[in-house]
This record gives structure tokens, sequence and C-alpha cells, in this order.
């Protein structure tokens, strides 16, 4: 290898789509087959078939590296085999299914995990995923679908990627589809028409996924001259690395132990994105608090930094007073609280607060964001 590759880092590539079928991991294949006939050396490093048979005939002529085998609770499970892919060390891998759950037993638990891996060896990645999976949009997901998403993948991830294309369809077309049994078998696609495959959802969902893939080709704003073999990759890495001008939002996420403060972290962390905004997720502590609560609060807080948000623990009697100091010490334009449950107590005490922190930062933007949880039901 030659010097100046020796330590570079893979690129990433993420096609996106909105529901099963819409033809992600045919294009991921269509790619690879193109790159490979360009002369460059591609693998499928996990490829999921569900029977497709359009989708199975793009694999040929390709190099599939073979499953790991984990066993787990006397059972025999196949995942990505990392380590494998490592040993071959091709110049792109294809790899499908990117929010997948690693079974127990598996050196990581995600396979975007093992996608970071591949991307810290050089490896180049062009892999797969739904709208849906994307964890700022959970809380939306489920309004929409009535779904609540187990898998999910950090926004922080889809930001370090180089390239989001999205492979579209539109809802009748994809309805079409379920239809002539191209996507999943007769019983199947019945039971899936009066769930997830409404006409509407699936609206809802395309909807999200164009606006997700034209934010990402807004923050990179790269030209497609890119010399890259992965299309605009290299320009969109290049156009990191350059400086930028100084952050003029900055977001603080007040923390506390509500359920509700899961909802408002994604919120916050979708908002500084789409501003290019600091963010902060901050709670003050006013008195030792019950074990439950305090567990409640490092996990809100645990939750943030996965999101790449940067995090705080602020002491004081006062709570609005020492959150607005900090706000106003950090130079925050934005704060973003939960509104207060309406439970007899706890309403009174958080509505009030709520209201000394509007009163206090009369120069900052105070959002108070509803449950919309509450809203579904």
């Amino acid at each position: 290898m030659p010097d100046e590759l020796a330590d570079r880092t893979g690129h990433l590539k993420i096609i996106l789509g909105y529901a099963a079928g819409v033809g992600k991991t045919y294009r991921m294949l269509e790619e690879g087959q193109q790159l490979a006939a360009a002369g460059h050396d591609v693998v499928i490093g996990y490829f999921e078939p569900h029977g497709r048979k359009d989708t199975i005939a793009k694999t040929e002529g390709l190099e599939l590296i073979p499953r790991r085998v984990v066993q787990y609770r006397e059972r025999a499970f196949e995942e990505m085999d990392t380590e494998a892919i490592l040993a071959r060390d091709p110049e792109i891998a294809l790899v499908d299914e990117f929010p997948h759950t690693n079974v127990p037993g598996s050196d990581r638990s995600k396979r975007w995990e093992d996608v970071l891996v591949l991307l810290d060896a050089g490896i180049d990645v062009i892999t797969t995923m739904n709208i849906q999976h994307l964890e700022s949009l959970n809380d939306q997901m489920r309004k929409i679908t009535g779904i609540q998403v187990r898998e999910t993948i950090p926004d922080w991830i889809t930001k370090r990627a180089d390239e989001v294309v999205l492979a579209d369809l539109t809802p009748n077309a994809l309805l079409n589809r379920l239809d002539r049994g191209v996507v999943y078998a007769p019983e199947k696609a019945q039971r899936a028409k009066t769930n997830f495959f409404k006409e509407s959802t699936l609206a809802a969902l395309r909807e999200m996924a164009l606006r997700q893939t034209a934010h990402e080709i807004d923050v990179r704003n790269v030209d497609d001259s890119s010399l890259h073999p992965m299309g605009t990759a290299a320009a969109a890495r290049s156009s990191q690395a350059q400086p930028v001008a100084a952050v003029q939002e900055r977001i603080l996420i007040h923390v506390t132990e509500a359920p509700t403060t899961a909802g408002l972290i994604r919120r916050g962390r979708r908002v500084a994105d789409y501003l290019k905004a600091d963010c902060f997720a901050v709670c003050v502590l006013r008195e030792p608090l019950p074990a439950e609560s305090r567990h409640a609060i490092e996990r809100h807080l645990d939750f943030s930094r996965r999101l790449h948000i940067e995090t705080r623990i602020l002491e004081g009697t006062d709570e609005a007073e020492v959150l607005v100091d900090f706000a106003h010490t950090n130079g925050v334009t934005q704060i973003y609280v939960a509104k207060p449950p309406r439970s007899v107590v706890p309403f009174l005490f958080r509505r009030q607060l709520v209201m000394r922190i509007v009163r206090l930062a009369t120069d900052i933007q105070v959002t108070v964001v509803a449950d919309r949880r509450k809203r579904m039901n």
C-alpha cells in the first residue's frame, strides 16, 4: 500500500430509504458492480437477500465474505465477519442493514460499530438504512407509524458519512411492488398493508427521507466532480477539513429526571444539526436526589453523550438562575425545556421553574417542548 494511503480513513456512503422494498440493497449492489467493472476491489461484507430474485442476481460476480456463526442460547446465528473482511483488506466493502443489532456474544453490539472498524482500517464502505432508524427522529417515527423503533443510529454517524444518497420510490409504486410479491411473500405483504405499509404512512416517511437527504447535501455543500470512486466522498471530506465560520447558534437542553427528557434531547440535537450549532445538555442538582431520580438523570446524560452532545452537571439552590447564568456565560442562544407534566405537585413546581427561566432569559429564545407521547394516545 502506498505511504500516502497507509493511514487514510475509509469513505462512508449511506444509501437511505424510507421502507423495505424501495431499492436500497439493489442500488448498493449495482454500485458495487459498477465499481468492480471499473477495476476496483469490491467485496460483499454482508448482504440480506430477503428472497428478492432481482436483488440476488446483482451479487453475481462479486466476492462474498462468508458470515461468522455466533452461538447464543443454544442457537446458531449468522453475523457479518468483520475480522474476515479486515484480513481480506478490500478497497470497498458493501454492508447491508447498517442499523442491525448484533447477537449477544459478538465483538461489537451494533453493525455500525463494525463499519467504523472497517473505516478505521482504510476500507471504503457502502451501506444501507431506512430513515426511521435515525435516533433524533425516534419520537416522530413513533407518532407516524405507531411503532417504537428499537434499532437506532446516532445522528453523528450519518454526519460522519462522506455521502448520503436516497433510494427513492413513490408510495404507489412501492405498494404495487408489495402487491406483486416483490417485497414480501403474499401473506406477509397483506399484514404489512394493514400496518406499516399504509399509503399515508409511507408518504410521511418518504417526505422525511427527502428532507433528510436534502439536509445532508446542504451540510456537505460539495462539488460533484470528485475523483474518488464512490462519488462525492472525497470532496465531502476535503470540504469538512476547511476552516469554518464561528458558530452563531448555541443550544442548551435542560436535563431532568423526567421521562420526557429523552424526547427533548432528540429535538435539541436535531435542531442543532440543522443550525450547525453547538449543543449542551445541562442538569442542575438542587439537593441530594433519590437513587431513582439520580439514575434517570445519569441515563439521560449518557444518552446525550452518545449523540455527541456536551454535558454539564451544575449545582445550586435556584435551578432557573443557575441554568440561565450558564447560558449567558456560554453564549447560549436557545434553551429547550420540557413542558411540565399535569400531576398536581410536580406540575406546579415545574411550571414555576419554566416561567422563571423564561423571565430570566429575556435575551434567549426559550422553547417549551410538549410530550409527543401524550398526543399519540
